[in-house]
Protein backbone atom coordinates (compact mmCIF):
# COMPACT_ATOMS: atom_id res chain seq x y z
CA UNK A 1 0.00 0.00 0.00
CA UNK A 2 2.82 2.63 0.95
CA UNK A 3 4.59 1.11 -2.68
CA UNK A 4 0.86 2.15 -4.63
CA UNK A 5 1.16 5.43 -2.98
CA UNK A 6 4.78 6.36 -3.15
CA UNK A 7 4.06 5.62 -7.15
CA UNK A 8 1.35 7.86 -7.39
CA UNK A 9 3.29 10.67 -5.20
CA UNK A 10 5.78 9.82 -8.23
CA UNK A 11 3.41 10.08 -11.06
CA UNK A 12 1.89 13.09 -9.94
CA UNK A 13 5.04 15.08 -9.17
CA UNK A 14 6.17 13.86 -13.12
CA UNK A 15 2.93 14.83 -14.59
CA UNK A 16 4.03 18.52 -12.87
CA UNK A 17 7.14 18.39 -14.68
CA UNK A 18 6.43 17.80 -17.71
CA UNK A 19 3.29 20.80 -17.54
CA UNK A 20 6.04 22.63 -16.55
CA UNK A 21 8.29 21.83 -19.22
CA UNK A 22 5.52 22.13 -22.36
CA UNK A 23 5.20 26.02 -20.91
CA UNK A 24 8.84 26.01 -20.86
CA UNK A 25 8.98 24.97 -24.48
CA UNK A 26 5.59 27.18 -25.15
CA UNK A 27 7.53 30.09 -23.72
CA UNK A 28 10.80 29.66 -25.59
CA UNK A 29 8.94 29.52 -29.19
CA UNK A 30 7.23 32.40 -28.05
CA UNK A 31 10.72 34.17 -27.79
CA UNK A 32 11.85 33.14 -30.80
CA UNK A 33 8.39 34.60 -32.43
CA UNK A 34 9.01 37.90 -30.63
CA UNK A 35 12.64 38.25 -31.76
CA UNK A 36 11.87 37.74 -35.37
CA UNK A 37 13.04 41.48 -37.01
CA UNK A 38 13.78 43.17 -39.78
CA UNK A 39 10.04 42.92 -41.54
CA UNK A 40 8.40 45.84 -43.82
CA UNK A 41 5.29 46.12 -42.14
CA UNK A 42 4.40 49.07 -44.32
CA UNK A 43 5.06 50.59 -47.58
CA UNK A 44 2.70 53.35 -48.27
CA UNK A 45 3.63 55.66 -51.82
CA UNK A 46 3.98 59.66 -50.08
CA UNK A 47 2.79 61.03 -53.41
CA UNK A 48 -0.74 58.82 -53.20
CA UNK A 49 -1.88 59.55 -49.69
CA UNK A 50 -5.18 62.25 -49.78
CA UNK A 51 -5.59 62.56 -46.17
CA UNK A 52 -4.03 62.20 -43.49
CA UNK A 53 -5.21 62.56 -39.81
CA UNK A 54 -4.00 62.06 -36.10
CA UNK A 55 -5.55 62.16 -32.65
CA UNK A 56 -2.74 62.50 -29.22
CA UNK A 57 -3.32 63.14 -25.89
CA UNK A 58 -2.69 67.49 -26.78
CA UNK A 59 -4.39 67.52 -30.30
CA UNK A 60 -6.25 66.34 -33.25
CA UNK A 61 -5.42 67.13 -36.77
CA UNK A 62 -6.47 66.05 -39.73
CA UNK A 63 -5.00 67.47 -43.59
CA UNK A 64 -6.57 66.54 -47.04
CA UNK A 65 -4.66 66.94 -50.31
CA UNK A 66 -6.06 68.88 -53.23
CA UNK A 67 -2.96 69.75 -55.07
CA UNK A 68 -1.91 71.01 -51.96
CA UNK A 69 -2.28 70.66 -48.60
CA UNK A 70 -5.35 71.96 -46.63
CA UNK A 71 -5.61 71.99 -43.02
CA UNK A 72 -9.50 70.70 -42.41
CA UNK A 73 -11.09 72.83 -40.04
CA UNK A 74 -9.81 75.66 -42.12
CA UNK A 75 -8.20 75.90 -45.28
CA UNK A 76 -6.65 79.06 -45.23
CA UNK A 77 -4.13 77.74 -43.17
CA UNK A 78 -0.96 78.05 -44.80
CA UNK A 79 0.56 74.46 -44.57
CA UNK A 80 3.65 73.54 -44.24
CA UNK A 81 3.88 71.09 -47.04
CA UNK A 82 7.50 69.95 -46.85
CA UNK A 83 6.49 68.90 -43.17
CA UNK A 84 3.54 66.93 -44.29
CA UNK A 85 5.64 64.92 -46.71
CA UNK A 86 7.88 64.37 -43.92
CA UNK A 87 5.29 62.87 -41.46
CA UNK A 88 4.01 60.77 -44.31
CA UNK A 89 7.94 59.05 -45.48
CA UNK A 90 8.21 57.27 -42.81
CA UNK A 91 5.94 54.62 -43.64
CA UNK A 92 7.53 54.49 -47.33
CA UNK A 93 9.14 52.02 -45.70
CA UNK A 94 7.81 51.21 -42.63
CA UNK A 95 9.47 48.30 -40.98
CA UNK A 96 9.44 45.65 -37.20
CA UNK A 97 12.52 45.04 -35.48
CA UNK A 98 10.36 42.67 -33.16
CA UNK A 99 7.23 41.10 -34.48
CA UNK A 100 4.69 40.09 -31.36
CA UNK A 101 1.83 37.17 -33.35
CA UNK A 102 -1.39 36.34 -31.90
CA UNK A 103 -1.51 39.25 -29.43
CA UNK A 104 -4.61 38.39 -27.26
CA UNK A 105 -3.88 41.55 -24.68
CA UNK A 106 -3.25 44.75 -26.16
CA UNK A 107 -3.40 46.52 -23.11
CA UNK A 108 0.01 45.31 -21.71
CA UNK A 109 1.39 47.16 -25.03
CA UNK A 110 -0.52 50.60 -24.21
CA UNK A 111 -2.55 49.55 -27.58
CA UNK A 112 -5.89 49.74 -25.54
CA UNK A 113 -5.51 53.62 -25.31
CA UNK A 114 -2.98 54.67 -27.75
CA UNK A 115 -1.22 57.59 -27.20
CA UNK A 116 -1.45 58.51 -30.36
CA UNK A 117 -3.68 57.04 -33.28
CA UNK A 118 -2.64 58.04 -37.09
CA UNK A 119 -5.37 57.72 -39.77
CA UNK A 120 -4.12 57.74 -43.59
CA UNK A 121 -5.75 57.13 -47.06
CA UNK A 122 -4.11 56.12 -50.28
CA UNK A 123 -5.90 55.51 -53.08
CA UNK A 124 -8.75 53.24 -52.01
CA UNK A 125 -6.93 52.11 -49.12
CA UNK A 126 -6.87 53.46 -45.90
CA UNK A 127 -4.51 52.83 -42.80
CA UNK A 128 -5.15 52.92 -39.07
CA UNK A 129 -1.49 52.90 -37.51
CA UNK A 130 -2.01 53.08 -33.42
CA UNK A 131 0.91 53.56 -31.34
CA UNK A 132 1.39 52.25 -27.90
CA UNK A 133 3.40 52.27 -24.64
CA UNK A 134 7.43 53.10 -24.94
CA UNK A 135 9.73 50.46 -24.24
CA UNK A 136 11.89 51.62 -22.00
CA UNK A 137 14.23 48.32 -21.93
CA UNK A 138 14.33 48.44 -26.60
CA UNK A 139 14.42 51.92 -26.58
CA UNK A 140 11.55 51.48 -29.33
CA UNK A 141 7.62 51.72 -29.51
CA UNK A 142 4.95 49.29 -29.46
CA UNK A 143 3.14 49.65 -32.74
CA UNK A 144 -0.29 48.30 -34.45
CA UNK A 145 -1.82 48.54 -37.93
CA UNK A 146 -4.74 46.46 -37.53
CA UNK A 147 -3.48 42.74 -38.67
CA UNK A 148 -3.76 41.22 -35.47
CA UNK A 149 0.10 41.50 -34.51
CA UNK A 150 2.09 44.07 -32.46
CA UNK A 151 5.12 45.62 -33.31
CA UNK A 152 8.18 47.31 -31.65
CA UNK A 153 9.95 49.51 -34.56
CA UNK A 154 13.00 51.37 -33.87
CA UNK A 155 12.14 54.47 -35.80
CA UNK A 156 9.38 55.76 -33.57
CA UNK A 157 6.04 57.88 -34.99
CA UNK A 158 5.67 59.91 -32.09
CA UNK A 159 8.76 61.64 -32.37
CA UNK A 160 7.23 63.38 -35.59
CA UNK A 161 3.83 63.06 -35.13
CA UNK A 162 3.87 65.04 -31.36
CA UNK A 163 2.97 68.09 -32.61
CA UNK A 164 0.81 71.00 -32.53
CA UNK A 165 -0.95 73.18 -35.39
CA UNK A 166 1.53 76.32 -35.02
CA UNK A 167 4.35 73.40 -35.84
CA UNK A 168 2.67 73.03 -39.02
CA UNK A 169 2.66 76.67 -40.81
CA UNK A 170 4.11 77.37 -43.26
CA UNK A 171 6.15 80.29 -41.89
CA UNK A 172 8.04 82.95 -43.80
CA UNK A 173 11.57 82.83 -44.80
CA UNK A 174 14.24 85.33 -44.74
CA UNK A 175 16.19 84.58 -47.73
CA UNK A 176 19.82 84.15 -47.71
CA UNK A 177 21.87 87.20 -49.00
CA UNK A 178 24.51 86.00 -51.37
CA UNK A 179 24.92 89.31 -52.93
CA UNK A 180 22.97 92.67 -51.83
CA UNK A 181 22.20 94.97 -54.26
CA UNK A 182 20.79 97.78 -52.13
CA UNK A 183 19.28 98.28 -48.66
CA UNK A 184 16.32 100.73 -48.47
CA UNK A 185 15.18 101.50 -44.73
CA UNK A 186 11.87 103.70 -44.46
CA UNK A 187 10.59 104.85 -41.15
CA UNK A 188 11.29 108.00 -38.87
CA UNK A 189 14.29 108.11 -41.40
CA UNK A 190 13.95 107.59 -44.91
CA UNK A 191 17.36 106.00 -47.22
CA UNK A 192 18.75 104.00 -50.14
CA UNK A 193 22.17 102.88 -49.76
CA UNK A 194 23.22 100.80 -52.86
CA UNK A 195 26.39 98.57 -53.16
CA UNK A 196 29.14 99.65 -55.41
CA UNK A 197 32.16 97.65 -55.72
CA UNK A 198 34.21 100.32 -57.67
CA UNK A 199 34.83 102.63 -54.18
CA UNK A 200 35.96 106.17 -55.79
CA UNK A 201 34.67 108.17 -52.60
CA UNK A 202 36.53 107.00 -49.51
CA UNK A 203 39.66 106.18 -47.49
CA UNK A 204 38.43 102.96 -46.21
CA UNK A 205 38.98 100.04 -49.52
CA UNK A 206 36.15 98.05 -47.69
CA UNK A 207 33.23 100.47 -48.36
CA UNK A 208 30.71 99.09 -50.92
CA UNK A 209 27.26 100.75 -49.23
CA UNK A 210 26.98 104.07 -50.28
CA UNK A 211 24.00 107.06 -49.72
CA UNK A 212 23.39 109.67 -52.01
CA UNK A 213 23.06 113.03 -50.15
CA UNK A 214 23.08 116.60 -51.08
CA UNK A 215 25.23 115.31 -54.59
CA UNK A 216 27.76 113.53 -52.37
CA UNK A 217 28.61 109.62 -51.85
CA UNK A 218 28.41 108.88 -48.01
CA UNK A 219 30.03 104.97 -46.99
CA UNK A 220 27.56 102.76 -44.52
CA UNK A 221 30.42 100.33 -42.51
CA UNK A 222 30.44 97.41 -44.75
CA UNK A 223 30.93 95.71 -41.16
CA UNK A 224 27.54 96.83 -39.95
CA UNK A 225 25.83 96.30 -42.68
CA UNK A 226 26.36 92.67 -43.03
CA UNK A 227 25.89 92.73 -39.23
CA UNK A 228 22.64 93.36 -39.75
CA UNK A 229 21.71 91.66 -42.77
CA UNK A 230 22.60 88.55 -40.59
CA UNK A 231 20.42 89.59 -38.20
CA UNK A 232 17.68 89.99 -40.98
CA UNK A 233 18.33 85.98 -42.02
CA UNK A 234 18.85 85.06 -38.30
CA UNK A 235 15.57 86.18 -37.49
CA UNK A 236 13.11 83.64 -36.56
CA UNK A 237 9.54 84.04 -37.34
CA UNK A 238 7.92 81.02 -35.56
CA UNK A 239 5.40 82.75 -33.07
CA UNK A 240 2.68 83.93 -35.27
CA UNK A 241 -0.79 85.65 -33.61
CA UNK A 242 -2.56 85.50 -37.00
CA UNK A 243 -2.34 83.31 -40.05
CA UNK A 244 -4.62 85.35 -42.09
CA UNK A 245 -4.95 88.56 -41.26
CA UNK A 246 -7.31 91.39 -41.35
CA UNK A 247 -7.42 94.58 -41.26
CA UNK A 248 -8.89 95.36 -37.83
CA UNK A 249 -5.50 93.01 -36.63
CA UNK A 250 -3.17 94.63 -39.01
CA UNK A 251 -4.14 97.61 -37.33
CA UNK A 252 -3.88 96.42 -33.63
CA UNK A 253 -0.70 94.85 -34.28
CA UNK A 254 0.60 99.14 -35.83
CA UNK A 255 1.55 97.31 -39.00
CA UNK A 256 -0.63 99.63 -40.71
CA UNK A 257 1.43 102.07 -40.71
CA UNK A 258 4.64 99.79 -39.44
CA UNK A 259 7.60 102.50 -37.34
CA UNK A 260 9.68 100.38 -39.95
CA UNK A 261 10.39 98.56 -43.28
CA UNK A 262 13.38 97.46 -44.47
CA UNK A 263 13.84 96.20 -48.39
CA UNK A 264 16.24 94.10 -49.62
CA UNK A 265 17.52 93.76 -53.36
CA UNK A 266 19.73 90.96 -53.34
CA UNK A 267 21.00 87.84 -55.87
CA UNK A 268 21.27 84.27 -54.96
CA UNK A 269 22.06 81.13 -56.36
CA UNK A 270 19.09 78.69 -57.16
CA UNK A 271 18.59 75.32 -56.94
CA UNK A 272 20.12 74.81 -60.62
CA UNK A 273 22.80 76.60 -60.09
CA UNK A 274 21.88 80.19 -61.72
CA UNK A 275 21.80 83.61 -60.17
CA UNK A 276 18.42 84.35 -59.38
CA UNK A 277 17.11 87.90 -58.37
CA UNK A 278 15.26 88.64 -55.39
CA UNK A 279 13.36 91.41 -52.86
CA UNK A 280 12.61 90.45 -49.28
CA UNK A 281 10.42 93.24 -47.26
CA UNK A 282 9.76 92.83 -43.72
CA UNK A 283 7.98 95.45 -41.85
CA UNK A 284 8.15 95.76 -37.75
CA UNK A 285 6.20 98.19 -35.39
CA UNK A 286 6.18 98.04 -31.78
CA UNK A 287 2.62 98.05 -29.54
CA UNK A 288 0.36 100.95 -30.61
CA UNK A 289 -0.52 101.46 -27.05
CA UNK A 290 2.80 100.34 -25.49
CA UNK A 291 4.46 102.96 -28.35
CA UNK A 292 2.41 105.71 -27.46
CA UNK A 293 3.11 105.42 -23.27
CA UNK A 294 6.45 105.10 -24.25
CA UNK A 295 6.47 108.47 -26.22
CA UNK A 296 4.90 110.12 -23.01
CA UNK A 297 7.33 108.96 -20.95
CA UNK A 298 9.92 111.16 -19.49
CA UNK A 299 13.08 110.42 -21.71
CA UNK A 300 15.18 111.69 -18.44
CA UNK A 301 13.65 109.43 -16.12
CA UNK A 302 15.45 106.83 -14.39
CA UNK A 303 13.53 103.13 -14.31
CA UNK A 304 15.09 100.58 -12.62
CA UNK A 305 13.28 97.82 -14.34
CA UNK A 306 14.02 96.82 -18.33
CA UNK A 307 11.34 98.08 -20.22
CA UNK A 308 9.26 95.26 -21.79
CA UNK A 309 8.46 95.63 -25.50
CA UNK A 310 5.61 93.68 -27.39
CA UNK A 311 6.70 94.12 -30.58
CA UNK A 312 5.17 93.01 -34.42
CA UNK A 313 6.65 91.76 -37.87
CA UNK A 314 5.25 91.16 -40.97
CA UNK A 315 6.99 90.29 -44.36
CA UNK A 316 5.89 91.73 -47.36
CA UNK A 317 2.13 91.34 -47.53
CA UNK A 318 1.65 88.32 -46.19
CA UNK A 319 -1.10 87.50 -44.71
CA UNK A 320 0.72 85.79 -41.06
CA UNK A 321 1.74 88.66 -38.61
CA UNK A 322 4.43 87.17 -36.08
CA UNK A 323 5.06 88.34 -32.61
CA UNK A 324 8.67 89.13 -31.88
CA UNK A 325 11.04 89.41 -28.99
CA UNK A 326 12.06 92.73 -27.37
CA UNK A 327 15.69 91.70 -28.15
CA UNK A 328 15.00 91.41 -32.09
CA UNK A 329 12.83 94.32 -31.82
CA UNK A 330 15.81 96.18 -30.93
CA UNK A 331 18.15 94.62 -33.07
CA UNK A 332 15.95 95.52 -36.46
CA UNK A 333 15.13 99.00 -35.44
CA UNK A 334 18.75 99.53 -35.23
CA UNK A 335 19.13 100.48 -39.01
CA UNK A 336 19.30 104.15 -39.06
CA UNK A 337 22.02 105.65 -41.28
CA UNK A 338 23.89 106.58 -38.03
CA UNK A 339 23.27 102.94 -36.83
CA UNK A 340 25.43 101.37 -40.08
CA UNK A 341 27.66 104.19 -40.54
CA UNK A 342 31.41 104.42 -39.88
CA UNK A 343 31.67 104.78 -35.79
CA UNK A 344 35.17 105.63 -36.10
CA UNK A 345 36.20 109.73 -36.75
CA UNK A 346 39.09 107.95 -38.98
CA UNK A 347 38.16 105.51 -41.33
CA UNK A 348 41.36 104.57 -43.44
CA UNK A 349 44.09 102.55 -43.42
CA UNK A 350 46.76 103.43 -40.82
CA UNK A 351 49.00 101.49 -43.30
CA UNK A 352 48.41 103.88 -45.98
CA UNK A 353 49.49 107.03 -43.87
CA UNK A 354 52.62 108.27 -44.77
CA UNK A 355 52.29 112.07 -43.13
CA UNK A 356 50.83 113.83 -40.22
CA UNK A 357 50.80 116.93 -39.60
CA UNK A 358 49.77 117.83 -36.37
CA UNK A 359 48.69 121.46 -35.43
CA UNK A 360 48.88 121.78 -31.10
CA UNK A 361 48.60 124.60 -29.03
CA UNK A 362 49.54 126.88 -32.05
CA UNK A 363 52.94 124.71 -33.11
CA UNK A 364 52.67 122.74 -35.79
CA UNK A 365 54.33 119.53 -35.83
CA UNK A 366 55.13 117.08 -39.08
CA UNK A 367 55.42 113.34 -38.62
CA UNK A 368 57.07 111.31 -42.05
CA UNK A 369 57.09 107.93 -42.77
CA UNK A 370 59.21 105.71 -45.08
CA UNK A 371 59.12 102.32 -46.33
CA UNK A 372 55.67 100.10 -46.35
CA UNK A 373 54.19 97.16 -44.36
CA UNK A 374 56.05 96.00 -41.39
CA UNK A 375 59.30 97.71 -42.69
CA UNK A 376 57.82 101.07 -42.52
CA UNK A 377 58.77 103.96 -39.82
CA UNK A 378 57.73 106.99 -38.76
CA UNK A 379 60.53 109.43 -37.87
CA UNK A 380 60.28 113.22 -36.34
CA UNK A 381 63.09 115.75 -37.10
CA UNK A 382 66.03 112.79 -37.39
CA UNK A 383 64.30 110.89 -34.42
CA UNK A 384 62.47 107.37 -35.29
CA UNK A 385 59.79 106.82 -33.53
CA UNK A 386 57.53 104.25 -31.87
CA UNK A 387 54.46 105.59 -33.33
CA UNK A 388 51.47 102.69 -32.08
CA UNK A 389 50.17 104.96 -29.09
CA UNK A 390 49.76 107.97 -31.75
CA UNK A 391 47.85 104.83 -33.85
CA UNK A 392 46.15 103.54 -30.68
CA UNK A 393 44.46 106.79 -29.97
CA UNK A 394 43.66 107.86 -33.57
CA UNK A 395 41.69 104.56 -34.35
CA UNK A 396 40.58 105.06 -30.79
CA UNK A 397 38.39 108.30 -31.47
CA UNK A 398 35.36 106.97 -31.98
CA UNK A 399 31.51 108.59 -32.21
CA UNK A 400 29.28 108.43 -28.65
CA UNK A 401 26.69 110.25 -30.94
CA UNK A 402 26.48 112.05 -34.19
CA UNK A 403 26.02 115.94 -35.32
CA UNK A 404 25.71 118.33 -37.68
CA UNK A 405 26.52 121.42 -35.81
CA UNK A 406 29.35 124.14 -36.14
CA UNK A 407 32.45 124.00 -33.78
CA UNK A 408 31.43 127.18 -31.11
CA UNK A 409 34.72 126.46 -28.73
CA UNK A 410 38.28 126.45 -28.63
CA UNK A 411 40.15 123.80 -31.53
CA UNK A 412 42.14 121.70 -29.42
CA UNK A 413 44.12 119.58 -31.69
CA UNK A 414 44.04 119.17 -35.91
CA UNK A 415 45.66 116.17 -37.96
CA UNK A 416 46.27 116.28 -41.16
CA UNK A 417 46.59 112.51 -42.76
CA UNK A 418 49.00 112.31 -45.95
CA UNK A 419 47.51 109.13 -47.92
CA UNK A 420 48.84 106.34 -50.16
CA UNK A 421 45.26 105.62 -51.65
CA UNK A 422 44.05 106.36 -55.00
CA UNK A 423 41.13 107.81 -54.15
CA UNK A 424 41.85 110.28 -51.06
CA UNK A 425 45.47 111.72 -50.83
CA UNK A 426 45.00 113.42 -47.28
CA UNK A 427 42.10 113.51 -44.71
CA UNK A 428 42.14 116.76 -41.97
CA UNK A 429 40.64 115.75 -38.44
CA UNK A 430 39.69 118.65 -36.15
CA UNK A 431 38.63 118.42 -32.48
CA UNK A 432 37.18 121.06 -30.63
CA UNK A 433 35.89 121.47 -26.92
CA UNK A 434 32.04 120.72 -26.19
CA UNK A 435 31.52 120.43 -23.07
CA UNK A 436 33.06 118.43 -20.30
CA UNK A 437 32.58 115.30 -21.34
CA UNK A 438 32.28 115.82 -25.20
CA UNK A 439 34.81 116.94 -28.10
CA UNK A 440 33.20 117.84 -31.32
CA UNK A 441 35.01 116.07 -34.58
CA UNK A 442 35.29 117.79 -37.79
CA UNK A 443 36.38 116.13 -40.77
CA UNK A 444 37.81 117.48 -43.91
CA UNK A 445 35.59 120.77 -43.00
CA UNK A 446 32.39 118.88 -42.35
CA UNK A 447 30.82 118.40 -38.45
CA UNK A 448 30.80 114.60 -38.17
CA UNK A 449 29.72 113.51 -34.37
CA UNK A 450 30.78 113.94 -31.03
CA UNK A 451 33.24 111.91 -29.26
CA UNK A 452 34.62 111.36 -25.84
CA UNK A 453 36.98 113.89 -24.39
CA UNK A 454 38.43 111.72 -23.02
CA UNK A 455 39.57 110.31 -26.37
CA UNK A 456 40.98 113.38 -27.55
CA UNK A 457 42.84 113.53 -23.99
CA UNK A 458 44.72 110.53 -24.70
CA UNK A 459 45.38 111.47 -28.38
CA UNK A 460 47.11 115.06 -27.17
CA UNK A 461 48.79 113.39 -24.48
CA UNK A 462 50.39 110.75 -27.14
CA UNK A 463 51.60 113.74 -29.47
CA UNK A 464 53.07 115.59 -26.78
CA UNK A 465 55.34 112.44 -26.13
CA UNK A 466 56.52 112.52 -29.23
CA UNK A 467 57.25 116.00 -29.97
CA UNK A 468 57.76 117.39 -26.54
Amino acid sequence: MKRAKRLYILLGVLAVLCAVTLVVVQYEEKQEQIRTSGDQILSVETSEVQSLSWETETATLAFHKDENWLYDEDEAFPVDEEHIEELLEQFQDFRAAFVIEEVTDYAQYGLDEPVCTIDLTAGETSYEIQLGAYSTMDSQRYVSIGDGNVYLVEEDPMDQFDVELSDLIDNDEVPAFDQVQSLTVAGTETYEAAYQEENPYTACADDVYFVQKDGAYLALDTDRVEDYLDTLHGLSLTDYVTYNATEEEIQSCGLDDPELTVTVQYTSEGEDGQEESGTFTISVSRDPDELAAAAETDETSEEDEEEEITAYARVGESPILYQISGAQYEALMAASYDDLRHQEVFTGDFEEVTSLEVELEGQTYTITAQGSGDKKTFTYGEEELDIADLQEALEGLTASSFTEESPTEKEEVRLTLTLDNENVQSVEIALYRWDGEQCLAVVDGTPVSLVPRASVVDLIEAINAIVL
